[in-house]
C-alpha cells in the first residue's frame, strides 16, 4: 500500500498541502498564500490560476520534504474555502472571470429585494440557509449577467459553475464535473432534504441546470489524476468536503452532539446534529455535516465571518504587529483591554445577528488606551462573537457542550483559547494536528481508498495537544459580555 494520504487544503488567504501516515503523523505540511483581490469596496476576488499554481506549488514543496514520491500517494482529498464562486469553460478549463470569495458583499442589495418579496422563509425551508450574499447562489447570478456572452453560454451548456473543490477536481482528474454533499448544501441551490438540485431554487436565482456540477457523497472516487505535472496520472481523488464539515470529520465528531469550533479567517461553530436536519430560529444555519457510506450526517453552524482576519487587518491595516503570530505577546503585555471592546464586524455580522451592512467598531478608548489593548481587545472580540455562537446553539440543540474542540491556525494562540473556556464555561480542548481541516479531508479520503477501515479507527488516531479550563471571576465575565452586547448593538 502506497504510505500517504495527500490532503489539499484550498484556504481564503492561501492553500496548505498535507502529506499524512495511516497513524496521522504529518510528514509534511507546505503552505503558501495567494493575492487577494478587492476591485471595489465591499467586493473580493482570486484569481483561480493563481490557486491552481499555489497547488502544484504546495504539492510539490509537501513531496520534497517528506522525501516521498508521487507513487507513495494512496488518494488525494479536498477541502476547501466554501461559497466561493467559479465559473470555467467547459472547452478549455479556463476560468471566464476572478472568482467571488465568499465574503464578497456585492449581491447585497439583489438578496435584499428577495427578501423585501417576502422570499427568505420559503428559501430557509428548503435549504436550511438564509437570504445572505455570503452564498453562491447570487454570486453566480451576478457573474451570469456580468461577464459579457456568461449566460448565453452556460444554458447553451458551454460554462461550469463550481466551488472551489470542484474546480480543483475538475483540474486535478481532468474534467471531472463534481461536486459533494457539503459543498452543494453551501449554494443556496440545493434542497435540504432531497440532497439534489431544486428545479424551484434554479428558477429563483435564475441560475441553468447546464451549468452545475453533479452532487456526489464526501468519501468516493470521483476521478483519478491526469497529466498534472506535479503528481504521475492514476491516484484516485476521493475525498470532498467543505472545510468546516471537513474540520467537524477530522476532530472526530461523529456522534450527534459533538461540535467543534475552527478558527481561521473566520470562525466556524458546527454541531452534528445526526441524520435529520434541525432548523434553527436564532440565526443558525442547518447544513449537511458529510454523507459517508450511504450515511448522512447534518449540522447546525454559526459563523463569525472575521477571527484571524481581525489580526491580519492589525498587522495590515494598521501596522501594529509585524508577524500575526504577535498579537498575543502583545496582547498578554496588559492584564486586559483596558474597557476597550472591538465589535469585529469588518465584512459585516454573520450568525446569529445576519446583519451584511453591521462594520467593525471600537467602544472605550481613551488617552491611556494603548496599542497592546487594541491587541487584547481583538482577541476578546473573536471569542465574544464564538460566544454569542455558542449560546445560540446550546439553545437551539437542546444539548450543552461536554468539551468544545477547537482547531484552525488562531487556535494556537494560547490567549484566545484561555478565554474562550473563560467566556464559555467549559474546557477548551486542542488537538495535536490542529489542521483538522485537512485531517478531515485526508479521513475521507483514507476511507474510500482502505487507508483506514472505520470511523472508529479514526477516532482512536485523534489525539489531544491541551486543555484549557475556566479561570475567571463570574463579575469579570458579566462585564465582559455587558460591554460586548452594547458594542454590537452599536455596530
Amino acid at each position: 500500500m502506497s504510505k500517504y494520504v495527500l490532503a489539499i487544503d484550498q484556504g481564503t488567504t492561501g492553500t496548505t498541502a498535507v502529506l499524512l501516515d495511516r497513524r496521522l503523523a504529518v510528514r509534511a505540511l507546505v503552505n503558501q498564500e495567494f493575492k487577494q483581490h478587492f476591485p471595489r469596496p465591499g467586493q473580493v476576488e482570486h484569481d483561480l490560476e493563481e490557486i491552481w499554481a499555489s497547488v502544484g506549488a504546495t504539492v510539490r514543496r509537501a513531496l520534497r520534504l517528506a522525501g516521498a514520491r508521487g507513487r507513495d500517494v494512496a488518494a488525494i482529498g479536498i477541502t476547501n474555502q466554501r461559497e466561493t464562486t467559479a465559473l470555467w469553460r467547459r472547452s478549455t478549463g479556463k476560468p471566464v472571470s476572478r472568482a467571488i470569495v465568499w465574503q464578497d458583499r456585492r449581491t447585497t442589495e439583489a438578496c435584499a429585494a428577495l427578501k423585501a418579496a417576502g422570499r427568505e422563509p420559503w428559501v430557509r425551508e428548503r435549504t436550511g440557509l438564509v437570504l445572505d450574499p455570503y452564498f453562491s447562489a447570487t454570486k453566480l447570478g451576478w457573474l451570469l449577467d456580468h461577464v459579457k456572452g456568461a449566460r448565453r453560454d452556460a444554458e447553451a451548456g458551454k460554462l461550469a459553475f463550481g466551488t472551489i473543490d470542484s474546480f480543483l477536481c475538475w483540474r486535478l482528474t481532468g474534467g471531472a464535473h463534481v461536486t459533494d454533499v457539503s459543498n452543494a448544501s453551501r449554494t443556496l441551490l440545493m434542497n435540504l432534504e432531497t440532497r439534489r438540485w431544486d428545479d424551484a431554487l434554479l428558477t429563483l436565482f435564475g441560475v441553468p441546470c447546464a451549468v452545475l456540477p453533479e452532487i456526489r457523497s464526501s468519501s468516493e472516487t470521483y476521478g483519478a489524476t491526469r497529466g498534472l505535472g506535479f503528481l504521475p496520472d492514476g491516484i484516485p481523488v476521493c475525498g470532498m468536503a467543505g472545510d468546516q464539515q471537513a474540520a467537524l470529520f477530522g476532530q472526530a465528531c461523529f456522534a450527534p452532539g459533538d461540535a467543534k469550533c475552527t478558527y481561521g479567517t473566520g470562525a466556524f461553530l458546527l454541531q452534528n446534529v445526526g441524520p435529520r436536519p434541525v432548523h434553527s430560529s436564532r440565526g443558525l444555519l442547518a447544513t449537511v455535516a458529510w454523507e459517508v457510506g450511504g450515511e448522512v450526517a447534518y449540522a447546525l453552524e454559526g459563523s463569525s465571518f472575521i477571527a484571524g482576519a481581525a489580526v491580519q487587518w492589525l498587522r495590515d491595516g494598521l501596522g501594529l504587529i509585524k508577524r500575526s503570530a504577535d498579537v498575543e505577546p502583545l496582547a498578554r503585555s496588559v492584564k486586559d483591554s483596558g474597557g476597550v471592546t472591538f465589535a469585529p464586524a469588518l465584512a459585516g455580522l454573520g450568525a446569529p445577528h445576519w446583519r451584511p451592512e453591521a462594520r467593525g467598531l471600537i467602544r472605550g478608548i481613551d488617552r491611556g488606551t494603548t496599542a497592546a489593548h487594541l491587541a487584547r481587545a481583538t482577541l476578546d472580540g473573536i471569542a465574544l462573537s464564538v460566544f454569542d455562537l455558542a449560546e445560540a446553539m446550546r439553545v437551539e440543540s437542546g444539548q450543552s457542550f461536554r468539551d468544545f474542540k477547537v482547531d484552525g491556525g488562531a487556535s494556537r494562540n494560547d490567549l484566545l483559547m484561555q478565554t474562550q473556556a473563560d467566556l464559555l464555561g467549559v474546557a477548551v480542548v486542542r488537538p495535536r494536528v490542529i489542521e483538522t481541516t485537512a485531517v478531515g479531508a485526508a479521513f475521507l479520503a483514507g476511507l474510500a481508498a482502505g487507508v483506514w477501515g472505520s470511523r472508529e479507527e479514526l477516532r482512536r488516531v485523534w489525539r489531544q495537544d491541551r486543555r484549557f479550563t475556566p479561570r475567571i471571576r463570574p463579575t469579570d465575565r458579566e462585564a465582559m459580555l455587558a460591554r460586548w452586547r452594547a458594542a454590537v448593538q452599536a455596530a
